[in-house]
């Protein structure tokens, strides 16, 4: 639908309000190129506004001809734009000057072609930057105008020639029920063929898609410049995702030292790096990552002073993470059959809360300030977790000053909190399970409900039950 509105609105109030916007000066007639791009990425990408008559600088300019510029500008789109995106033209009134504001909206039909000077190109955004699709984002735009994603498409793969033993193991540890074949269908890892998605392909114990790997390294020092012969550890791991999981969490934690500290009770342990964390990390790396990219690999790259989980492939909607909150960034999935399979799995939640964990994770721990705080980065290619060693001084790497004897604070409370939360959702509920929740060791929970002593375990074994009595 192409709308044109005679409706003046304050410039500084819609800026405020877009998350995406583009300036023009004036309206290039001759050079249509230099907008109808941004027309394109808009379209490709998440929608956003073009705004005619402010400079780059943001200086109010105006248009001499409003009226006859905004028929121009849609029928240029008309002619250029292949299909033609849903657009908007409506007229605003700055300082007495006379602007027109193109709001451009999400396409449903990607991807947006601009066809002039003998060339079809689809543009995406990047930033705050319009730039061309490579052929792999045009892939991916192929594959959302189709309403489809990569992990849904029919391999060639044949079911009957792949096993699934690391799927099952952790479905019936997770839910109890046994996984049969037929589940694969339901699930959206097999078609009724007989084919395995690529979904299935990344989730068969000898994943025949080679890229799904991961590469493991723990550099001497603080950065790669003395090469392999500075790696104190380094492995390569492929199979299933549920291997990759398993076999990444493992090097890490071959990798992480943990101190300890003694209370007047017991002893508090203050590890390097948090498992909840690197475990939402690693799931979001392999869950998120855009496969698409052939010949890269998810890396897990450890460092003196902090750990880097490194993903193929930029935000979905082309934002820089960095440039964000990251706990207000909604979820998206790029991997959608994938993301339900994992959470079924228990490996991953719905409600799209990684960055939360990973970041509250830190929160959680004894020896946490503000300088450990997790960061994000992300460009057009990839995604990058950083999470600082919490036991590095930067001034030699040697442990953190951390008083002894203190009482417990209110991060430890957190935790406590969380695991009654559990137990109130489900009395039966076993230590392993919350762990797994809440993505720390069954040695932690066990540690806490014992200095918990208003909650009891009623009973042995799956027989018994949890019962909370009032505190004091």
């Amino acid at each position: 639908m192409i709308v044109k509105e005679d409706v003046f609105m304050d410039i500084t109030r819609l800026i405020g309000e877009t998350t995406e916007y583009d300036k023009k000066a004036a309206l290039e007639i001759k050079k249509p190129k230099s907008w109808c791009k941004s027309v394109s990425a808009f379209a490709n990408t998440s929608g956003g506004v073009l705004i005619f008559g402010v400079s780059d600088e943001g200086k109010i300019i105006g248009l001499t001809d409003p009226e006859g510029d905004a028929e121009r500008i849609s029928e240029i789109i008309k002619t250029r734009l292949d299909p033609i995106p849903e657009f908007n033209l409506s007229f605003c009134e700055e300082e007495g000057k006379n602007l027109i504001v193109l709001n451009i909206y999400k396409g449903e039909e990607t991807p947006y072609y601009y066809s002039g000077d003998g060339v079809m190109e689809a543009y995406i955004r990047v930033g705050n930057e319009s730039v061309k699709a490579t052929s792999t984002e045009l892939k991916r735009l192929v594959l959302r105008g189709r309403n489809t994603s990569f992990d849904s498409q029919v391999s060639s793969y044949r079911v009957e020639d792949y096993a699934f033993s690391k799927l099952k193991e952790r479905y019936k540890k997770w839910t109890g029920n046994s996984f049969d074949d037929k589940d694969l269908i339901s699930f959206g890892l097999a078609n009724e063929q007989g084919y395995l998605t690529n979904a299935g392909a990344l989730l068969a114990d000898e994943s025949p898609v080679r890229w799904s790997r991961i590469f493991c390294t723990r550099w001497n020092g603080l950065n790669k410049s003395g090469g392999m012969m500075d790696a104190l550890d380094d492995a390569e791991y492929s199979g299933s995702i549920i291997s990759l999981i398993e076999n990444g969490e493992a090097f890490i934690k071959r990798n992480n030292r943990v101190m300890w500290r003694k209370t007047d009770n017991s002893r508090e342990e203050m590890p390097e790096y948090v498992e909840r964390s690197y475990h939402e990390a690693l799931i979001n790396g392999l869950a998120h990552r855009d496969y698409l990219i052939n010949g890269s690999e998810v890396h897990i790259d450890i460092y003196d002073d902090r750990m880097e989980i490194y993903s193929p492939g930029g935000m979905p909607d082309g934002s820089l993470i960095q440039e964000r909150n990251p706990l207000t960034v909604p979820s998206t999935r790029r991997n959608p059959v994938l993301a339900d399979v994992l959470n079924r799995l228990g490996y991953m939640e719905r409600k799209g809360s990684g960055f939360e964990k990973i970041i509250s994770g830190y929160e959680f721990q004894i020896n946490y300030d503000e300088s450990k705080k997790p960061k994000f980065r992300s460009d057009r290619y990839q995604f990058t977790v950083v999470m600082p060693n919490l036991n590095y001084d930067a001034v030699g790497n040697v442990p953190r000053n951390v008083p002894r004897n203190v009482p417990r604070n209110v991060p430890q409370d957190k935790l406590d909190s969380q695991i009654i939360s559990l137990i109130q959702k489900n009395n039966k509920i076993s230590t392993e399970k919350i762990a797994m929740i809440l993505g720390v060791s069954s040695k932690t929970i066990k540690r806490h409900i014992k200095e918990m002593e208003h909650v009891n375990y009623i009973g042995r074994g799956a027989n018994g039950h949890w019962e909370i009595s009032e505190e004091e």
